[in-house]
């Protein structure tokens, strides 16, 4: 398995050295840049793992849009991030998503909103993959 990690400049920089101690400085390119101006394309996956709950609506549908624009027809958008539960029982997402509101202005999101969120970017959400955590894996598929 090969892969990129595309962040910004100041990122990247310190996961070189990171990648080369580690031993995988030849399985995985670094690339530095901004996904509100594009995305490397062709890759069979794409994982945005804690970049959704930082941001607006209208800057996700920017960022998932240019993931629309590289992913391949049978490519896979997944993202690591809370799902909040529907109700009103507390939880450690509907927590996070206060915090994530007053400080970046982002959210945690329900179902429902990255459902709209990616078909809103040309996805389809496809399933959800539970994890022992707080932290869902969601996959989109382009449509």
């Amino acid at each position: 398995m090969k892969g990129i990690l595309f962040d910004l400049g100041h990122v990247v920089g310190r996961a070189k050295e990171k990648l080369k101690d580690v031993g995988l400085a030849d399985r995985c390119t670094v690339i530095a840049g901004s996904f509100f101006e594009s995305i490397p394309t062709g890759a069979d996956a794409y994982l945005l793992r804690h970049i959704i709950h930082d941001w607006t609506d209208e800057q996700c549908k920017q960022i998932l849009g240019h993931c629309r624009k590289a992913i391949l027809a049978n490519g896979k958008l997944l993202i690591a991030e809370c799902v909040v539960p529907a109700g009103n029982s507390s939880s450690p997402s509907k927590d996070l998503d206060m915090t994530m509101l007053a400080f970046p202005g982002g959210q945690e999101r329900t179902e429902a909103q990255f459902r709209s969120l990616l078909k809103a970017s040309g996805f389809e959400l496809k399933s959800i993959t539970r994890t022992t955590t707080m932290i869902n894996v969601l996959e989109g598929k382009p449509v």
